[in-house]
């Protein structure tokens, strides 16, 4: 069973009423290991303490992505430039966008997404960071979004195959989407290298007022050897402590022989 590391995404914290620093201390001493889509400003804060930063985004704008050959030259020069700060700060993981569809039909924009990340992987492989693919829902929260099926994103990396460009698995948005969650996860291991948690429905607390059952998922994701880090991306409707502390017992299950 693989060994499961464990991040906070920071957006999810700025209206909880806890400062920058107690925010990462707090983390660390729940054990947390590292946080999610932080801003560089709060990147020193974050290391001082002794975490990493797992997963920033790689480039500009969720609906104005890779899909479209367009924005290909702006995506390439965004991720360049990032990949230099991901080698220097640590960072694993920069998270990518397909875009939204806008009319286009799936084929072609998975072509496209493909050839937007093969211009891009061989810098991510020598940088030693992953290019991860968010999957996202098009159904509540980003309406339109191509990348919103497990296939598909597989398919684009499987087109790329490179070993730095794979997915971001959100399982608030596939549950969303698809449901069968651990069977999905069972069948695309090889290609997913971050996973992001949440509360559905309403994208809060991940406990026994929402419909998914997070240590048996956590679970699956081990016993797959998975080694990277689980980021807790919910919106607390509640003590923001006491999520924390409550997601951290019920994920950390994964790490169980």
């Amino acid at each position: 069973m693989g060994t499961l590391k464990h991040s906070v995404s920071w957006w999810c914290y700025d209206h909880s009423g806890l400062t920058p620093e107690q925010l990462v201390n707090t983390a660390a001493e729940i054990g947390y290991t590292g946080f999610d889509l932080v801003g560089q400003e709060h990147w020193a804060l974050i290391k001082h303490r002794g975490l990493e930063i797992a997963a920033v985004n790689g480039h500009q704008s969720i609906g104005d992505g890779l899909n479209k050959r367009e924005h290909h030259d702006r995506i390439e020069r965004e991720i360049l430039d990032n990949l230099v700060l991901a080698s220097q700060w640590g960072i694993a993981n920069l998270i990518v966008f397909s875009g939204n569809r806008d009319g286009q039909d799936d084929k072609a924009g998975a072509e496209a997404t493909a050839e937007g990340l093969r211009r891009v992987a061989r810098a991510a492989e020598q940088a030693g960071v992953n290019l991860v693919m968010e999957l996202l829902n098009s159904k509540v929260d980003h309406a339109d979004y191509q990348g919103d099926s497990t296939t598909w994103g597989a398919d684009v990396c499987r087109m790329v195959n490179s070993p730095r460009v794979k997915l971001l698995y959100d399982i608030y948005h596939m549950q969303i989407m698809e449901g069968d969650i651990i069977r999905t996860i069972q069948a695309n291991a090889e290609v997913i290298a971050h996973y992001h948690t949440g509360g559905n429905p309403g994208r809060h607390e991940i406990g026994a007022k929402q419909e998914l059952y997070y240590p048996a998922i956590m679970r699956a994701i081990a016993a797959t050897g998975y080694q990277g880090f689980v980021g807790q991306e919910f919106v607390p409707a509640g003590d923001p402590v006491a999520g924390l502390k409550e997601a951290f017992d019920l994920c950390n299950v994964g790490q169980e022989p």
